[in-house]
């Protein structure tokens, strides 16, 4: 698959993983359709940065945690792709838009744990799902997953079974999307200094020596460490890659 003409959709693209994975899209030659949820200066930003490149792009406002709002954004999503980029379909759709929210599960409560629910599980589900008429045959979902459905960190049950049925979910959009060519994936990093982790390290000073410590390349990962991941999976050289986990994690917990 030539990168050339295509467009990729990303969800939390103005911050973190979502960013940089939108630049390293754009520097493969695929434009790029960045979502926000509050911030759109920063999305703005994005989307300059990325037209300065030479590629197209644009943002669109979007809260993942809000299902019943995605009829409208995929009618503000096909009014776009009409209007910007000459297209009805899009190529790639990158799952990534999430929140850190650690509690340990006896304190967590049940508004905690529809919060995640409804961004990192019922969100992309019901996303995906109405994304599909504009998700171009051919195309690959790339969903993001975490290190802790491997191993398992205190505070994260919640979160980490989220991921967990994202996982399994990845698995049935490959098998029932096959016939369409289109591929699904996850990409599982380990913990990256971003904005989503920001929290944690400021409220535990000793844990950035302890994750470099139990990572067996011996420090924390970096949002560059895993945009050209997910980049890598929208190129021609990954269309045989389909149903996969690809954990990038530096090797924590091995």
């Amino acid at each position: 698959m030539e990168t050339k003409n295509k467009i990729a959709l990303i969800t939390g693209g103005s911050r973190g993983l979502g960013k940089n994975a939108a630049f390293k899209l754009a520097a493969k030659g695929i434009d790029v359709i960045i979502t926000y949820r509050s911030k759109k200066e920063e999305a703005d930003a994005v989307v300059a940065e990325i037209e300065q490149s030479g590629q197209k792009a644009a943002a669109l406002q979007l809260d993942t945690s809000i299902s019943k709002s995605f009829d409208g954004f995929v009618k503000q999503l096909s009014a776009t792709l009409k209007e910007k980029f000459g297209k009805d379909q899009f190529n790639f759709l990158v799952n990534n838009a999430g929140i850190d929210a650690a509690s340990p599960f006896a304190e967590t409560t049940e508004e905690d744990f529809d919060n995640l629910f409804n961004i990192h599980f019922k969100g992309v589900y019901f996303l995906t799902q109405k994304s599909l008429p504009l998700i171009a045959d051919g195309g690959r979902i790339i969903n993001i997953s975490t290190g802790l459905t491997r191993f398992a960190t205190p505070g994260y049950a919640a979160y980490a079974s989220m991921k967990g049925a994202i996982e399994v979910f990845t698995k049935y959009l490959a098998k029932e999307l096959g016939a369409r060519g289109i591929a699904a994936n996850m990409v599982a990093p380990g913990i990256i200094e971003t904005d989503f982790t920001k929290r944690a390290f400021e409220t535990h000073p000793q844990l950035h020596d302890y994750m470099n410590s139990i990572t067996s390349l011996g420090r924390v990962g970096v949002p560059d460490d895993i945009g050209g991941i997910i980049a890598f999976l929208c190129t021609d050289e990954a269309r045989w890659i389909n149903a996969q986990r690809i954990e990038a994690s530096g090797g924590m917990f091995l």
